[in-house]
């Protein structure tokens, strides 16, 4: 008996140094890659640069074959950003080279699992930026230092438990804050064949798992079986909060585009997004490896599974935000899985911050429009023009608040 309690506690205690070490390890990768040495990683710059050069190394130690004889782990591509003349840093167009990190395991399978988050950010935040004040570097934390250090902690459990049942493909992307350029030019110029690839498993803004453990997971209705997979999933005790749609502002949307079953990941909005404020300290790195492990399994899962077949979905957003006269001034909370519109950020000064709206507050209804979900929330903000007032109804901590705002 006191052996085994003795192996027990040494079986334990190995797990729970395997899970500090990672930790650490996932600390590192995203310290590096959001301090201010790097500028912001700005596709085309420096900084990019040598967040390129620390993610290949990064490949190197984990044994990954790189995809060319002539540039190693790296895909370069062109880019030129056009100038938004609206924007309140305005800039001159951008044009120039960027570079994707690309890693590969091959495993002589048949099939392919490719696995990505990109790495660039704003840089000084000269465009793309909600900042109001000058200039100044954008590190980009959660967006998306996160992402790669949670793909660089799968590549090494993936490497370590020896999966062979497919090919694994890491790519860290380059250019998506510009618009997909990365990704659009690997769909377009890939190294291995499409048309084999089981999945694509993209991770973009994983950094902030909340006190309810509930990630969003966009994309589960592009293959048949991952709702299934999605549902038999308790790991780490991650719940998700699901969307059909391969669509999406991330680079997953490249690979739906040419009929790969894909999987978007991202642990919600935040007040620090896209501004000089997204920092590591701010990041819950625990958190990440908690994620990780719940995107592992459905990894492991899918390795396991034959060529996966591709669903064609329609876009959930197809609501025209863009032709919306109003808004209310929130940040919605992507990850809410309850009845209604759940608000992560009321905006300083805005519509629902005059109105007497809160953070945390959950609205229910919007002038006549019942809101069950953010769906319904966009279809109520439809109905009005700027200088109109609408009835809003709250949940504040289980109490109804009827409220007046004047967009």
């Amino acid at each position: 008996m006191r052996y085994l309690i003795g192996l027990l506690f040494l079986l334990t205690s190995n797990f729970c140094f395997a899970q500090e070490k990672d930790v650490q390890q996932v600390m590192i990768d995203v310290v590096y890659l959001a301090s201010d040495f790097l500028e912001g990683r700005e596709t085309g710059t420096k900084g990019e640069a040598l967040a390129a050069d620390y993610i290949a190394y990064r490949y190197a130690q984990l044994g990954m074959q790189p995809i060319s004889d002539k540039e190693g782990y790296f895909q370069s591509f062109p880019f030129k950003q056009m100038s938004n003349p609206h924007a309140e840093h305005a800039h001159e167009p951008k044009a120039g080279t960027g570079k994707n990190v690309v890693g590969y395991i091959d495993n002589g399978a048949d099939k392919t699992i490719v696995i990505g988050a990109h790495y660039d950010h704003l840089g000084m935040g000269t465009s793309g930026s909600l900042h109001a004040g000058a200039p100044a570097i954008h590190n980009g934390a959660d967006d998306n230092a996160s992402g790669i250090a949670a793909m660089l902690l799968m590549a090494e459990w993936i490497k370590s438990e020896n999966l062979s049942q497919s090919n694994f493909l890491f790519i860290a992307f380059s250019g998506e804050e510009m618009g997909l350029f990365g990704s659009k030019y690997y769909a377009e110029h890939p190294s291995i064949d499409l048309s084999k690839v089981s999945a694509m498993i993209n991770m973009d803004m994983v950094g902030r798992l909340n006190a309810e453990k509930v990630i969003a997971i966009n994309g589960v209705g592009t293959s048949p079986v991952f709702k299934d997979m999605i549902a038999r999933n308790k790991t780490a005790g991650i719940t998700a909060a699901t969307t059909d749609s391969g669509i999406g502002p991330s680079d997953h949307t490249s690979f739906y585009l040419k009929d790969v079953p894909v999987l978007h990941f991202f642990t919600g909005q935040h007040m620090d997004y896209h501004k000089p404020g997204d920092d590591s300290h701010l990041v819950n790195f625990k958190g990440i490896h908690e994620v990780s492990s719940y995107i592992y399994t459905l990894i492991k899962e899918i390795d396991g599974k034959t060529q996966l077949s591709f669903t064609k979905t329609k876009d959930q957003r197809e609501q025209k935000v863009s032709a919306f006269k109003v808004t209310l001034g929130v940040m919605p909370d992507y990850v809410y899985t309850g009845k209604g519109m759940r608000i992560d950020s009321v905006i300083e000064g805005r519509v629902a911050d005059k109105g007497g709206l809160k953070n945390g507050d959950i609205v229910i209804q919007l002038g006549d429009i019942e809101v069950t979900d953010i769906y319904k929330y966009m279809e109520g903000l439809g109905k009005y023009e700027k200088g109109q007032k609408a009835k809003v109804i709250v949940l504040r901590k289980g109490k109804k608040l009827k409220k007046e705002v004047t967009f």
